[in-house]
Parts: C-alpha cells; sequence; structure tokens
C-alpha cells in the first residue's frame, strides 16, 4: 500500500500541504486534479519520496538529455539493471534485444519513426511522450506522473493515458485536463490549498463539486 498519512509541507513559512491523508492501494489508478498552486506536485515528490525504491516520476519538465536519442532516453530508465560496459556499448551502436523492447513502447505512444531521433529535434509533446516512455520502460510498480499529456495533442492524449493504465499496476498523476482525467481514470481527487476536498468514483463527480473545487466556472468546462 502507497499513501501519505496526515502528511504536512511547507515551503519557508508558506504551507502547501495541509495535514494530508491519502491512501492508495496496489492496483490502484487515480488523478489528483485542482487549481494552480493547489499542492499537486508536492504531493506527487512526497509520495516518491516515501515510495522511491518501487516509483518513477514522470517530472513536468520532462528530465531527457537532450543531446541523446529518444531511444538512449528511454534505455536511461534502466540504466541500473545493467553493468557499465553493457551501457556504454548500447550507447555507441543500440543493442537488438534493447531496441526490440523499446520499440513496442514508441509505437504505443506514436512515435515509431522518432526512436532514433535526437531529443532536442523533437517538439514539446513529443518529448513529454518520451518521458512517459522512459516512465513505462522502468518498469516500476508505481508510476507518478506530473501532468503527462499537458504537451501533449490532444489526438495523442488518450494513447498516452492507456498506455501508462494499461502498463503500471499502481498510478497516480497530477492533470489539469479534467475531461481527460474523468474519462480514463475511475478515482479522482480534488485538491484545492493544500486539502484533500474530495475523493470519490469519477461517476461521482458533477459540475458542482468541480466549481466549487475550482472556485469558479473555470475548471468545470471541460467536464
Amino acid at each position: 500500500m502507497h499513501g501519505l498519512n496526515g502528511v504536512s509541507v511547507s515551503y519557508g513559512e508558506e504551507p502547501v500541504l495541509r495535514d494530508v491523508t491519502l491512501s492508495i492501494v496496489e492496483g490502484e489508478q487515480l488523478v489528483i486534479i485542482g487549481p494552480s498552486g493547489a499542492g499537486k506536485t508536492t504531493l506527487l515528490r512526497k509520495l516518491y519520496e516515501l515510495n522511491e525504491e518501487q516509483a518513477t516520476l514522470v517530472h513536468q519538465d520532462y528530465a531527457l538529455v537532450p543531446q541523446l536519442s529518444a531511444f538512449h532516453n528511454v534505455y536511461s530508465g534502466r540504466l541500473d539493471q545493467h553493468p557499465g560496459w553493457y551501457n556504454l556499448l548500447n550507447l555507441v551502436r543500440p543493442r537488438r534485444r534493447e531496441v526490440a523492447a523499446i520499440e513496442p513502447i514508441f509505437r504505443d505512444l506514436g512515435l515509431a519513426d522518432k526512436l532514433h531521433a535526437r531529443v532536442s529535434t523533437l517538439s514539446g509533446g513529443q518529448q513529454q511522450r518520451v518521458a512517459v516512455g522512459r516512465a513505462v520502460y522502468r518498469g516500476c510498480p508505481l508510476i507518478l506522473a506530473d501532468e503527462p499529456v499537458s504537451a501533449v495533442d490532444p489526438h495523442q492524449a488518450g494513447a498516452v493515458l492507456q498506455l501508462i493504465r494499461s502498463r503500471a499496476s499502481t498510478a497516480v498523476l497530477a492533470m489539469h485536463d479534467v475531461q481527460l482525467a474523468l474519462q480514463y481514470f475511475a478515482r479522482i481527487v480534488g485538491l484545492r490549498e493544500g486539502r484533500i476536498v474530495f475523493d470519490r468514483p469519477a461517476a461521482e463527480i458533477d459540475r458542482q463539486a468541480l466549481v466549487d473545487l475550482y472556485g469558479d466556472e473555470s475548471g468545470a468546462a471541460g467536464a
């Protein structure tokens, strides 16, 4: 079981999370929504800190190496699972076995033709998909993802979320797109000013709940 129990986090004197308790059972997949500044990123980072040995985190800024290929950035998710000499060989000439393992991920992400492209030549949305691919390839039981489709074309966003759903036994995402969250995930957690406002099945999230969470009509617009 992963989760938080009465966790509070402050930056200086500014509270960011306020006595947050969040239970996550193995096999659950959920999305955290809420207005900007609600504490979603901090919550994910705290979950990662507490579950680092069994979790991988998709950073909002992607955390890729722009000089390397998309393939090598995804392969880096398992660097610690191979000896240094093997990683060096793979850097010089990708091993057939590793290419065969990574190619299906790129196909699922709609990036089959970008496998060997240098990351610096990719668009922001493509880079974001590479970052998700690296997390999936890592193979950890828990995937934490901070806005994993914020830069992705709406047509591709569903494929990215579907890949996370199919390859992660347990997943916690922070998302700003309420409509996508409700469409692809069964459990939704609403966070506002560092506190959990609601934790409900997606089917029970109505427009009024979203208006109350975001403080106006803007957050409910995509529901």
